[in-house]
Order: C-alpha cells, then structure tokens, then sequence
C-alpha cells in the first residue's frame, strides 16, 4: 500500500492527496514559493505569517500594515499557482493576530493553524459556530494533551470544536512549547504525547461524535517516522525542517546552505528573547549572544506581547529575516533536530517521492 492509498486525513471538507502538512517557518523561510509547490504535490502547503511584512518595503515604518498586505499578496500568489490546500501558521502571540487572522479568512485561507499560544478566544472573535458559515478551518498546535482538553473546553463554549489538532513535541525547530528541562525528557517525547492526545480526542468522539484528526510535528522527517506515527494513531504529518532543503523554500541559498554543512553538534538550544526556548544552527551570532554580547537595535514594532524588547540582546524578528536574506553574520538560522540529516537540495516533487518511497519500505519492513 502507497503513502497515497493509506491515507485518512480529512479536515472538514478538505481531503488533500498525500497526509503530509509543510511546516509554516517564518520569518519568510516559507511564503508562497514553497506553500504552493507543496500544495501542488498534493500535500498542504503552508504560509508562515510572522514578520511577514519584512518583503514590504515600509516595514520599519509601519509593520502591522506592511503585515496585512504582505499577507494579501501571499495568499493571492499562492492561490495563483496551485488548486491544492493551502494554509497559514499563525503565531498568537503575535501583537497583530486579529488583523492577520481576520485576513485569512477574508481571503477564504484553507486552513489557520495555531501556534505559539492559547487560542482560546478565536471562535468568539470570529462568532464560530457548527453552522460552518466560514469556510476556513481551524488548527491548534499543542504539546501536551492538557493544553488539547483547554482548547476543546474553551472551545465547545462556543458549541464549536478544532477541525484538527496539531502535537508538536521537542524536537522541532524554532520556538518550543517546552521547558528546556523538558526538551530531551523521553516523558515529553513525541512518541509519548501523541497517544495521549488522542485519548482526549477519542472521548470528544464519544461525546460530541466528532472526529478530530491528529497531525503529528516535531522531529518527522522521513517516510519511517510518517509510518511509525501513523501506527500511533495520527493521521497528518507535519515537517519543516526537509522542506528547506527545496527549490523552492523562499529563503536564500546560503540559509539553506547552513542546513547542509550543518552536524548534529552544532544544534544549540537557545533561550529566545520572546521567552521561549528554541533550537536553531551554531554560528558566531549565537556564540556572541551566549557571551554576553549585546546586539542593539530600535524596536518600532512591539511585533510580539511576550517580548520585552528594552531588556532582550537582539531583536528576534532582524535576526530571522537577516539569515532568511543570507546574512549569517547578522542572524541564525531555526532547525529541526534532524536539520544535519538534509544533505541536498531538491524539488518539492521530488522530495514526495522520496518520502513516499521511504514511507513503502518502512511499511514492507514493519508488516513482515
């Protein structure tokens, strides 16, 4: 059985041809370049929505316009060159989450998934309700099954529930929604939280009789892993980390060239300004900053509530869009922990074939 043939996840009305969901990675490593090649594999392709507005040329002036427009245009761009799923991932810590979030579904987005944050408000602000009046579904990304029951509560006051639910665990890159003791904890591993939120999920089924589909994220990165967790019972499998090793990851060559020098030693975990732990590539950016080294800089923006930008070493936001640029000297570049493993740059079509390919040989290993 193909990748293809074995595949059960359905969003709603959304049933794309392969269960494979790109990671949305911001600032600008995946903007409509790469969501709309996914897409047009048949996976759901994703636009990162933080610092978005950095490809607009008032950003420094006026961030939370630059923001929406940029978001416009990408949506838009995306739309133009494929007829797939497409998504955004939205941060809900940022401090402009309801401008961009009423402008994914005022340009009828796919899918919002949900991360850095407790979602809790967003059938409220946007008067959800089971009628389904818009056409856009809703994807919280969680770590733990107690934050999956919030949701669902929070949610259900609303008499509306998660089309799907992402688990990321440890392992991924950018922000982590983890303590950095819990980081390498097996106790918080992937493979442990999983199951955990389905049992959530199944006695939402029992009550509510309603499926809601699990994704899998955070350390997935070849067809072994998509078939490991799919005996776990998830349905979709998110991955970032392979995906910049693409054509077409909107990032410059040379952030793409840091995942392919890169060796498993030189993944640091880093305490990030916006008060999050992280995982990101070694370089003498981060060495400075682990030194002590302040890097000044002006904040016009605020573009995150949990960023007190007075007292932090660097901004986060110039950082990320400098190694987006090339500009290692002046930024870093956010891995997975599997980032040592992408050792070439592919097409995206290409890359579904690999993975499928490694998902049929781990399955033909796994059933004999």
């Amino acid at each position: 059985m193909t990748l293809r043939d074995s595949s059960t996840l359905t969003i709603g009305d959304l049933i794309p041809e392969i269960p494979i969901i790109q990671g949305g990675m911001g600032v600008g490593i995946s903007l409509s370049g790469l969501a709309s090649a996914v897409s047009k594999a048949g996976g759901i392709g994703v636009i990162a929505t933080a610092g978005i507005g950095v490809i607009e040329p008032d950003y420094e002036d006026n961030f939370k316009e630059a923001n929406k427009r940029a978001l416009k245009k990408e949506i838009r761009k995306a739309k133009s060159k494929t007829d797939g799923i497409l998504g955004i991932n939205l941060m809900v810590a940022l401090t402009d989450f309801k401008d961009l979030l009423s402008i994914a579904v005022e340009e009828e987005i796919d899918i919002v998934f949900l991360s850095a944050g407790l979602p809790s408000n967003v059938p409220k602000t946007l008067s959800l309700n089971e009628d389904r009046s818009i056409s856009t579904k809703f994807v919280p990304v969680v770590s733990s099954a107690r934050v999956a029951k919030i949701i669902i509560r929070y949610w259900s006051r609303y008499n509306y529930l998660p089309d799907a639910i992402v688990v990321e665990g440890p392992r991924a890159g950018g922000h982590l929604g983890f303590k950095v003791d819990q980081i390498d904890d097996p106790n918080y591993s992937l493979e442990k939280i999983v199951p955990e939120v389905i049992s959530v999920v199944e006695s939402v089924k029992k009550d509510k009789g309603r499926e809601i589909p699990i994704i899998a994220a955070g350390g997935i990165f070849d067809g072994a892993d998509i078939f490991k967790f799919q005996n776990l019972g998830a349905s979709g499998f998110k991955m970032a980390t392979r995906f910049v090793g693409t054509y077409e990851c909107d990032a410059d060559r040379k952030f793409k060239e840091q995942y392919l020098s890169c060796e498993e030693g030189d993944l640091m975990k880093i305490n990030s300004p916006v008060g999050l732990p992280g995982r990101a590539i070694k370089n003498k950016f981060l060495q400075d900053v682990e030194r002590g080294v302040r890097k000044p800089f002006e904040c016009p923006w605020k573009c995150l509530q949990t960023c007190n930008y007075k007292e932090v070493p660097y901004c986060i936001a110039k950082a990320l869009f400098n190694a987006r640029k090339g500009d290692l000297e002046n930024g870093f570049a956010f891995a997975g922990s599997n980032a040592y493993r992408v050792n070439e740059i592919v097409s995206v079509k290409e890359l579904i074939g690999s993975l499928e390919a490694e998902y049929e040989r781990a399955m033909l290993v796994g059933t004999q």
